[in-house]
């Protein structure tokens, strides 16, 4: 608290520059940027402003943010920000989508979006009507690198620039198949291309190479090689960052290994040219969020240098650290340091930190946000692996034709924790597999373990603590039908005592003082948050005072007036499939949270349009005293990332489509909280909550109203870990009347630590237990069959380090059943 400060210098409007001195969870709110500068915060127009670039240059971080879909430019900025935190904005700014960067040696500039800046700071800017476009890559010119460089952008299209006149020339329309075009780097004589999406109205007329078989059902985005003359596929998925070690440092015939990131439906990918020749290895997911196959929820995951000349890599939810060695004969040293909730397009090291770029609060369906906005987050490496647990997921096989005594690709196993592989046979007869392990990543494989999959059999391995290895590869003995599985799971996931001091102003559930509960909305017509002071009573929420937070300032004054904060912003089109809420859709949307979940007596049940999934029971007391009526339910927190606030646990719920219905059977579940929060927001790149303590004292999380009416939370997104691991109890059923041979819900097993299951009969049955191993299977496999006696209760305690996403029951005779999980 103390002296925090803002100051803003303007002219004609516009904002020149910030200053601030207020920190909260590395979080410098001055530095949050908007998809326009106008002094008085008024939006007009762009649904989204990730930052989608940084670098350090002349000592200072560049930043640009970007639009949702603006190839000829918007209201979106140039910053500037120096050691002591103050950012200038750029007044030439041209906005557009662009998340390109590249320091050009010979001429020493820094390439950055459109912009061209000198090593004295002078910016010159690459005029829209030269070059349309959403700037996604710079890099270096295979015939004259010494002049010129090349441009890729979103659709495809290539330009090549020279650095000094600024001449652009177009090469090529949409050279290759795919769309969303991600990465570009040139390495060994080669310029390759990434793109991570497919377009619905791809006709092919400009293509440079011909697609050898029609499209598969796979087959979304490319990887591709340019020799200055000629296009070759590598291969049709979706990929995005190319790179090399020397990274936006670009060197003149750079022949470093060269590595490109992107993922199917089984795992994630990285691939790695040397010598003419890629090799693939496969790494786990944390989170699905990535995975739509249109690309639109990816950009950018990078692998950069982080200081000290150690390099990171951030893909599908999780960090990594990466060796700059990584090389076809030394793969030793890629290990997790933790997974995030962030959404984050770009990350750097500057003045001995850490600085991540975000992409949190878009518009694009999101009816609770006026305007777009994102900020960075500043610390330190060691603070990453405080965030989200070492828990990832990811197929070798997915139900695949595996060739008899061929080798997978190599998949990571080194670092992670809990290690389980589970196997599924789908052919008549069966077969065994060999599990081999690469222990120092040098390529020498030796073989750890046979297991035996009968006739449409399953079976699974648990890897044993103490095994040091960097990868493992499996080979079927058959040729075979085969699904091979792996779930990682931290051994250490955090209990709320983490969280107790950061959180200790948030009510409990049983807390009986006085809490201020709120409706939170950022604003449209300037750069506050509108709140909504009220109480909870009779199943509903009242509304009693309402104030603005102060962006500037951090204070409350009485009143609203923006009109966003109660009906939906009706929002433009970017795209045939992508649906916006109407007007009055945010009136539409509360009434559709009303039942999104509810409880019976042996579980939460979260009712999907076409289904319905049952999510374990947190405090006894919870469902009592806050229900989807009277707290939020959902929220877009990140862009096209949201949250779900059930029974006092956090979810985090991939989404396929904006607008559309989440992908809930891939939620995973971030913490179990058990405290009054009934209300959550993301605002000037801070997540704020609703739930404080009224007695509570101000700090650096905790504001409050002069009047002492309302109080807030405010911390980083990545904060809610701390809040404690996932627990809870129940199950698909409770003195439940069961038919015979019928599946039982899909109960949640994701993400929970010690899992122990009791079973109970009123008749002599049999149940027995699925689970579902992988996303992308629809049929679950037989786990464990378990014989009741009428009146005895089986109590099941699963391994240590076992892992499924979801288990369902069935039972041999009709009977009444329960099938209790308590989870730890």
């Amino acid at each position: 608290m103390g002296n925090q400060h803002t100051t803003i210098t303007t002219n004609a409007g516009e904002l020149i520059s910030v200053s601030g001195t207020r920190q909260v969870s590395g979080v410098y709110p001055h530095l949050t940027s908007y998809a326009h500068a106008r002094a008085n915060g008024t939006y007009r127009f762009g649904n989204e402003c990730g930052i989608g670039g940084l670098a350090v240059w002349n000592e200072k971080l560049y930043m640009i943010n970007y639009a949702a879909h603006e190839p000829k430019g918007s209201e979106h900025k140039l910053y500037i920000i120096d050691k002591h935190k103050n950012m200038q904005v750029f007044q030439g700014s041209i906005g557009g989508t662009p998340a390109a960067r590249m320091i050009h040696k010979e001429s020493n500039q820094l390439l950055i979006g459109p912009y061209v800046i000198s090593h004295s700071g002078d910016v010159r800017v690459i005029p829209i009507k030269d070059m349309k476009g959403r700037l996604t890559a710079i890099a270096r010119h295979l015939k004259d690198p010494e002049n010129m460089v090349y441009y890729y952008d979103m659709e495809g299209m290539l330009y090549e620039v020279n650095v000094y006149t600024l001449n652009v020339k177009k090469l090529y329309q949409n050279p290759l198949p795919g769309w969303h075009g991600k990465g570009a780097y040139t390495s060994q004589g080669k310029l390759v291309l990434a793109n991570n999406g497919e377009h619905l109205h791809e006709n092919g007329k400009d293509w440079k190479v011909t697609l050898e078989n029609s499209k598969k059902e796979e087959d979304n985005g490319i990887l591709a090689e340019f020799d200055g003359e000629n296009f070759k596929i590598v291969e049709r998925r979706q990929f995005t960052d190319v790179t090399t070690k020397n990274g936006i440092n670009a060197i003149p015939n750079d022949e470093s290994p060269l590595w490109t990131m992107g993922w199917d439906k089984r795992s994630i990918q990285l691939k790695v040219l040397e010598n003419e020749t890629w090799k693939t290895y496969l790494l786990p997911k944390a989170t699905y969020n990535n995975d739509p196959s249109h690309g639109w929820f990816t950009e950018w995951p990078r692998i950069r240098e982080v200081g000290d000349g150690k390099m990171m890599m951030d893909m599908h939810g999780m960090f990594y650290d990466f060796p700059s060695t990584f090389s076809h004969t030394h793969t030793a040293g890629i290990k997790p340091i933790g997974s995030h909730l962030r959404y984050i397009p770009d990350f750097l090291s500057w003045n001995n930190m850490v600085v991540l770029a975000t992409d949190e609060t878009s518009i694009q369906g999101n009816p609770y946000a006026g305007q777009p906005q994102s900020n960075l987050w500043f610390g330190k490496r060691e603070e990453l692996g405080n965030w989200g647990p070492k828990s990832a997921y990811g197929a070798i096989w997915l139900n695949d034709e595996v060739i008899a005594e061929k080798p997978s690709l190599p998949f990571l196993i080194a670092s992670f924790d809990n290690r389980i592989l589970h196997l599924n046979n789908f052919e008549e007869v069966p077969v065994s597999i060999t599990i081999q392990v690469d222990e120092d990543g040098t390529g020498t494989w030796t073989d750890l373990q046979k297991v035996t999959l009968e006739k449409e059999g399953y079976n699974y391995y648990i890897f044993k603590g103490d095994l040091k290895a960097e990868w493992v590869r499996l080979i079927a003995h058959k040729t075979s039908k085969l699904t091979a599985t792996i779930h990682f799971t931290d051994r250490n996931l955090k209990n709320s005592n983490e969280g107790k001091e950061l959180f200790k102003e948030i009510a409990n559930i049983d807390e009986t003082s006085k809490v201020s509960h709120t409706k939170l909305f950022s604003n449209k017509i300037n750069y506050n948050l509108s709140v909504y002071a009220g109480t909870i009573g009779n199943d509903e929420f009242t509304t009693t005072q309402s104030y603005e937070f102060l962006k500037y300032d951090f204070k409350f004054v009485k009143g609203i007036k923006d009109s966003t904060s109660i009906v939906a912003l009706k929002d433009k089109k970017v795209g045939e499939e992508v649906e916006f809420y109407t007007e009055n859709s945010a009136n539409d949307s509360d009434s559709k949270e009303k039942e999104i979940w509810t409880e019976d007596e042996a579980s939460v049940i979260l009712h999907a349009k076409d289904y319905r999934l049952r999510l374990p029971k947190g405090h006894a007391n919870y469902s009592k005293r806050f229900s989807a009526k009277t707290s939020r339910v959902t929220r877009e927190l990140e862009s096209e990332r949201e949250l779900a606030n059930i029974s006092g646990t956090f979810y985090e719920l991939p989404l396929y489509k904006v607008g559309k219905e989440p992908l809930y059977k891939m939620l995973r579940p971030v913490t179990t909280h058990n405290k009054q929060i009934t209300e959550f927001n993301t605002w000037n790149g801070l997540l704020v909550l609703s739930g404080v303590k009224m007695n509570a004292k101000e700090s650096e999380h905790i504001y409050k109203s002069d009047d002492g009416n309302v109080a807030l939370w405010f911390g980083g997104i990545d904060d809610l870990w701390s809040l404690g691991k996932p627990v809870g109890e129940g199950g698909p059923w409770k003195n439940t009347q069961v038919q015979a041979n019928q599946l039982s819900d899909m109960y949640l097993m994701t993400g929970y630590d010690e899992k122990t299951v009791v079973l109970e009969s009123d008749v002599d049955t049999e149940f027995q237990l699925y689970i579902h191993i992988n996303h992308y299977l629809t049929k679950p496999v037989l786990f464990k069959t378990f014989q009741l006696k009428a009146g005895e209760k089986i109590t099941y305690k699963f391994p240590k380090g076992f892992s499924a996403h979801w288990t369902q029951l069935k039972s041999s005779k009709a009977c009444n059943a329960s099938a209790w999980f308590v989870y730890k």
